[in-house]
């Protein structure tokens, strides 16, 4: 159970990046936004229906923070020839890129959760050294949809079943290697630092898939002016 890199804060350099796109015909990369502020949130992949209801918000959202000069993108841990697939049939404004491996989530610093063995003593520290009866013991119903507060496995089988969603092997191959990823979102400025940083679950696992709102997210784009 090795450390993580913490969260990205206010005042930090976003570290480089290049990524396929599912929607954009060229590579993504830090440099190819350099000069252009940003909203970057990364996801889990298509098995987590909140992360895809999300994604939609921020799609509804773009043409907004677009007018506030922001561009708008997101990361998910889906291989891009499967999310292109999906997107195919569900298209998004949102510049969407593909990091399979998670490679930088880890590098802004966007928690997993690691788990004590059973039997340790140890003090448990949300995310990064979590007790497996902390996250047993969480309800959520962030979205509302839910007839009542689920467990978040719970909530994501129901979800799913509900939007009709099937995941494929890629799907189940993608959540059985990153099943506690969390997510977080991070406003970059025009010189490549960060403004404004919100990570998922920061209060315990029953905030889990509670994701900024869309006053939250334009109030941020609006403080870049200032």
């Amino acid at each position: 159970m090795g450390d993580q890199i913490r969260p990205l804060q206010p005042g930090g350099y976003a570290p480089a990046f290049a990524l396929p796109s599912a929607n954009q015909t060229e590579t993504v990369s830090l440099a190819s936004l350099h000069g252009h502020p940003f909203l970057i949130a990364f996801f889990r992949g298509l098995h987590c229906p909140f992360c895809r209801r999300h994604l939609g918000q921020l799609g509804g959202l773009q043409p907004a923070l677009r007018a506030a000069g922001v561009e708008t993108v997101a990361v998910i841990n889906t291989p891009v020839e499967r999310a292109r697939i999906y997107f195919e049939h569900r298209p998004t404004p949102v510049v969407l890129l593909c990091d399979r491996d998670c490679t930088t989530h880890r590098a802004f610093g966007v928690p997993y959760g690691n788990f004590l063995p059973e039997d340790s003593r140890e003090t448990p520290v949300w995310p990064y050294r979590a007790s497996m009866e902390q996250f047993e013991a969480a309800r959520i119903n962030p979205t509302g949809e839910l007839p009542e507060a689920l467990h978040p496995m719970a909530a994501n089988a129901l979800l799913n079943a509900q939007d009709g969603f099937e995941p494929t092997e890629v799907d189940q191959a993608i959540f059985a290697s990153h099943a506690t990823q969390l997510v977080g979102h991070f406003l970059i400025d025009a010189d490549g630092i960060v403004r404004w940083v919100q990570i998922e679950a920061r209060a315990g696992p029953d905030s889990l898939c509670v994701f900024p709102t869309a006053a939250e997210m334009l109030a941020a784009a609006g403080s870049l002016r200032h």
